[in-house]
């Protein structure tokens, strides 16, 4: 039935509608993986995962795609920048401990949502223009290689931080996938960039980084804040400064994030006063208003207790101010023992200073 198609052109034409529906760039690769199965194996053997079991329940199905969708001769990646051009300098919030840091990725629209509608939209449009073939859509959802499979493509390089980095783009974007039964001709990989620099790992503030490349999740803010459900070791929290959601700090620091434009979509501009909000304003959510103002955001899947549990250890990490100390006590008898045992550790560390 494809016989006829012209793939060199059907890839430009997929570049083409891919620009059109807001992405800034498509890559196209193959589907071979050898060496990304071979760290990702290290990597987990080395317990670096943590609590993320899924990231081993499935096998080799992450990182040989033709097990996962069977059928599968290319991937389609599409780039999608997220950087909120609106929202206040990530470095000044930064600085002020008695705000709340949120990942710049996190304050405006879930970007899965937002991804998968765009993705399925350009699945279409090959198919109206090839004819019905085997494809699956992925935006984070699902076992994919996505930086390593993007790394081999002209979308750019696999960075220190273990993040996609482009010359053009640095690392402030989202991926999502389309494995197609395509023999679309892939791209010419990216060169790298980033020579002998280490400002990425130098930023880290928990050095979770067991060298370049390679991250020890279990220390990363990103996942301690999103990932872990539990309680967060005590070493650790004075670190996380006022980080309640996500962390940056490694793509702050890295030069190619230096002159990076903001994206274009208004999906992620800031909602709810995210980018610059207090410590004590958001403490002060209960339930119900979490999950009415987090509704269509990231956010909302760590759900009220977890959000409470990173903010009381911002709030520890915060000046001991007479709002910061009130707001705690207000959590003291919280039902969740996880929250009442940082709250607990908050107050210590005001009430003994």
């Amino acid at each position: 039935m494809h016989d006829s198609i012209d793939y060199l052109q059907l890839a430009c034409d997929i570049r083409t509608w891919g620009r059109e529906l807001g992405f800034a760039d498509i890559g196209i690769s193959g589907i071979a993986l050898e060496q990304a199965e071979k760290d990702l194996l290290q990597w987990l053997g080395k317990g670096y995962h943590g609590d993320m079991d899924y990231m081993a329940v499935h096998g080799t199905k992450r990182t040989r795609p033709g097990e996962l969708v069977p059928g599968t001769l290319s991937i389609i990646t599409a780039r999608l920048p997220y950087w909120p051009g609106e929202a206040v300098p990530a470095n000044l919030v930064l600085q002020d401990p008695a705000l709340a840091y949120v990942s710049r990725y996190a304050l405006g629209r879930d970007y899965h949502k937002v991804l998968r509608e765009r993705l399925q939209k350009l699945a279409s449009r090959i198919e109206a223009a090839t004819g019905a073939f085997a494809y699956r859509v992925f935006t984070d959802s699902a076992p994919v290689m996505e930086v390593a499979l993007a790394a081999q493509t002209k979308l750019g390089w696999r960075g220190k931080h273990t993040l996609l980095l482009s010359r053009e783009a640095g690392s402030y974007f989202f991926l999502g996938e389309i494995y197609v039964s395509l023999p679309l001709p892939p791209d010419e990989a990216a060169s790298a960039h980033c020579g002998t620099c280490t400002a990425c790992l130098d930023a880290c503030p928990t050095n979770a980084f067991v060298g370049p490349y390679v991250l020890d999740a279990r220390r990363c803010i990103s996942y301690l804040t999103i990932e872990h459900k539990g309680s967060i070791s005590e070493e650790l929290r004075p670190l996380m400064g006022n980080h309640i959601y996500g962390c940056d700090d490694c793509q702050i620091g890295c030069p190619w994030n230096r002159e990076v434009p903001p994206g274009s979509l208004t999906d992620f501009n800031p909602r709810h006063r995210l980018d610059s909000a207090s410590l004590v304003e958001l403490f002060s959510w209960d339930e119900e208003t979490f999950l009415t103002l987090m509704e269509g955001s990231a956010i909302r899947r760590i759900g009220h207790e977890r959000w409470l549990r990173n903010i009381a250890i911002a709030l520890g990490n915060a000046p001991a101010t007479t709002a910061a100390i009130s707001a705690l006590e207000s959590r003291r008898l919280h039902p969740s023992e996880m929250v009442r045992e940082h709250v607990e550790w908050a107050l210590s560390r005001h009430l003994t200073a």
